[in-house]
């Protein structure tokens, strides 16, 4: 999985292309169908099941086999996925790939569940990865094929909130067949397939030129473009040291509650992941509206984005100097309420300050850089710091400190307030 600025990269290099006054009806409730069975699996499977599965194979050594296959793992989405993109995009259509991808899941899905080694479980999560990014690169390039400019906001809305829909249905989700993962995950992939079909079943795609995909120069050439303006650069910075913490954190979880947390009598970690998950989804909503809304009627972007950078920090603190089960709650509401609030302000805050308007879309695709790469980072650093340290302690405090250094990044940047 790549967290992804909904709407923007490589999908968009053609804005407008799409010219009807509306989209096509119906399609804003199937991109948030799609959206949100995507992350479903993403957050059930990556979230808790695997876990389960890690643990059970090797349970002396699951955080640094967990970090290992995750890092692997993220790191074949992250290149998987513009190669699904250009797949598609030379092909001038997205249906028939996101009802393949959605498809495939199933199988994929039921590799993982066969597999009894770590060496197997990496390799069958990344054919997964594979098949989900697939879905994903097609799924994205929605918005900007077939939704005219007037709307992308309401379609951006509804791919956003396929993230906390989704975090809510896989925690359950996974929580119900913590004890039978190996069904559990076909499930998910049962979720994704019939996500795909309704979405191929009942939308009209238009058949678009084929495009040929920028060459490797080139999109080398505009990343290091973009980052020599100093105040996107700052943004850049900013957005991926948060994101870095945040994905450390919520990557380990399941065990933060099996190791770290004093959970309540008769309470199993994967039953209290289906009870933060939706505090933590419920709040990121709520701040990601209140947070858009607000940061333009007052006009200051850094404000909240700082102030909301400043939060998530505050939230780890909370878990590292109390292990209660309420400490826990207090934690996923606040770090939900920052972490809503500070990606709806920051995307806003980045828009502008793109280099150059022509180039908003290359430039955008660089800023996804800063959600994915440390996506890749994040495991095999909490891996090494939960091994160090011998506990979770010390991972909310290194977290809570890279959220601090991403609240000071905005301070340099010079065109926004």
């Amino acid at each position: 999985m790549a967290l992804s600025s909904p709407g923007t990269g490589k999908a968009a290099a053609a804005p407008g292309t799409t010219t009807s006054p509306a989209p096509a009806r119906g399609l804003l409730p199937l991109l948030l169908v799609g959206n949100s069975a995507m992350y479903a699996l993403y957050v059930g499977v990556a979230g808790i099941l695997l876990a389960l599965q890690v643990e059970q194979v090797d349970p002396a050594h699951k955080v640094a086999n967990f970090g290992l296959i995750a890092g692997v793992s993220a790191i074949f989405a992250t290149v998987f996925n513009p190669v699904a993109g250009a797949l598609s995009d030379r092909s001038g259509r997205r249906n028939p790939w996101i009802l393949g991808g959605g498809l495939a899941a199933v199988p994929a899905m039921l590799l993982l569940g066969l597999a009894d080694t770590i060496l197997l479980i990496t390799i069958a999560w990344c054919l997964g990865q594979a098949v989900m990014n697939v879905y994903q690169a097609a799924l994205t390039s929605v918005v900007p094929d077939r939704v005219p400019v007037t709307a992308r906001g309401r379609a951006s809305a509804a791919v956003g909130l396929g993230l906390p829909f989704g975090s809510i249905l896989g925690a359950l989700t996974g929580a119900a067949f913590s004890e039978d993962f190996r069904t559990g995950y076909l499930v998910f992939g049962a979720i994704t397939a019939g996500a795909a079909v309704l979405f191929t079943a009942c939308t009209r795609e238009p058949r678009l030129p084929a495009r040929q995909p920028l060459p490797f120069k080139v999109q080398l050439a505009a990343f290091g473009g973009a980052l020599r303006d100093h105040d996107f650069r700052w943004a850049f910075i900013g957005r991926a040291l948060l994101v870095l913490g945040y994905f450390a954190v919520s990557g380990y979880q399941l065990y933060i509650l099996q190791d770290h947390t004093e959970l309540p009598d008769g309470m199993k970690p994967e039953s209290a992941v289906a009870v933060l998950m939706p505090l933590t989804s419920v709040a990121m909503v709520v701040s990601t509206v209140l947070g858009g809304y607000l940061s333009d009627r007052f006009d200051r972007r850094k404000l909240f984005v700082g102030a909301s950078a400043l939060l998530s920090a505050i939230a780890l603190v909370i878990p590292a100097v109390s292990a209660s089960w309420t400490a826990m709650l207090a934690f996923s509401v606040v770090n939900g309420l920052a972490f809503g609030c500070y990606m709806a302000v920051d995307t806003a805050l980045v828009t502008m300050v793109l280099p150059a308007a022509e180039d908003a879309a290359r430039d955008m695709g660089v800023l996804n850089i800063a959600n994915a790469g440390p996506q890749i980072v994040a495991p095999f650093i909490a891996s090494v710091v939960v091994s160090v340290s011998g506990g979770y302690t010390a991972l909310f405090v290194v977290a809570a400190a890279l959220a601090v250094a991403g609240a000071l990044a905005v301070r340099p940047i010079r065109g926004v307030r």
